[in-house]
């Protein structure tokens, strides 16, 4: 197995693993339906997007190489050297690239640009499975970072939760001071009237008996 479907498939096994326990979660939290339909559906259509872009990479990958490898072999038959595709497999795995011109004699048919030409060819195919081993050490670390942060990131999404909570239980306590407030506002306002109608009614009375007297 190529370092590429290694890659592949391991870097999507923890991302599907973690997204996976992440709508478990949230379903047994009792979730919303629509909330949970809608994370179903980016869920599917990333890892299909994130199967079929790194599937193009990999196809361009490997057309390259095959490219180069032809290539190689055809300045191979230049120089009179017939080799099988086990054998070229073979030499391509080695980081020599000497080997490809061992024991080839140098006369009048072969030019030592047919000779450089191999050796270019090799270097980058050299190259590129390096790179190809660079991208499986790069979605190795990404795969631990998210399995290392998912519990983090779970505890933020817990805490921004308890958050909205906490501010609309202060939001209905606040409105429920403002109408208390509102109340005792009236009942202090009925308090002054009631006593000015008293005053008024006392005065008049007072008035009134000093008037008789």
């Amino acid at each position: 197995m190529s370092p590429y479907h290694f890659t592949l498939k391991k870097a999507q096994g923890y991302r599907n693993v973690g997204i996976q326990q992440t709508i478990e979660q949230e379903e047994s939290q009792n979730k919303s339906s629509a909330d949970l339909r809608i994370r179903k559906t980016q869920h599917s259509t990333l890892s299909r997007k994130f199967v079929e872009v790194m599937s193009e990479y990999n196809a361009t990958q490997s057309d390259y190489r095959e490219r180069c490898k032809g290539r190689i072999q055809r300045q191979l038959e230049i120089t009179g050297r017939n080799t099988t595709n086990e054998e070229l497999e073979s030499m391509l795995e080695s980081d020599n690239p000497a080997i490809f011109t061992s024991g080839i004699v140098m006369d009048s048919n072969i030019t030592q640009q047919a000779m450089n030409e191999i050796e270019t060819r090799h270097t980058e195919i050299i190259k590129l499975e390096n790179s190809i081993r660079e991208l499986h050490d790069m979605f190795m670390d990404m795969a631990m970072l998210v399995e290392s942060q998912g519990e983090l990131v779970n505890n933020i999404e817990q805490n921004v939760c308890n958050t909205q909570d906490y501010v609309e239980q202060a939001r209905d306590n606040y409105k429920a001071a403002v109408s208390m407030q509102k109340g005792g506002h009236r009942k202090k306002i009925l308090i002054i009237i009631c006593c000015v109608i008293l005053g008024i009614v006392i005065a008049s009375t007072i008035g009134g008996y000093l008037g008789i007297a």
